[in-house]
């Protein structure tokens, strides 16, 4: 759902309802996948500007959707406390080795353990 806001930047609702047409889950898990998708879309610039940031010598343009997505909730979710700092990371870097390239995993995680020690402070 993140990667398609990215791209057309529909309200959430609208993602959510043409998500959910083609898409299986349990009540739960929607709720739970909803309230990541909101939550990381909202902060996006909050996002974006840590990822700038953190990737010195990169411009956020640059970065393919995908790594931005991940990325995006990625930090959302190290913020926001849903999980243990190492589980997130895991999985976003997961995420990127199987929707995005080989070269993004470690570049996506020097992002990610930044913002993580970043989160660790606030």
């Amino acid at each position: 759902m993140l990667f398609q806001w990215n791209m057309n930047r529909l309200t959430p609702a609208q993602i959510e309802a043409s998500y959910w047409k083609s898409a299986r889950g349990a009540e739960s898990t929607r709720r739970f996948a909803n309230q990541l998708f909101e939550g990381a879309a909202a902060q996006a610039e909050l996002a974006d500007q840590m990822i700038t940031e953190f990737s010195r010598n990169w411009r956020l343009e640059r970065l393919p959707e995908i790594d931005r997505s991940i990325l995006r909730l990625a930090i959302y979710e190290l913020r926001a406390g849903t999980a243990p700092l190492n589980v997130v990371i895991d999985e976003a870097l997961e995420l990127a080795k199987k929707f995005s390239t080989t070269e993004s995993v470690p570049f996506l995680n020097g992002i990610l353990d930044a913002a993580s020690k970043s989160a660790e402070k606030s």
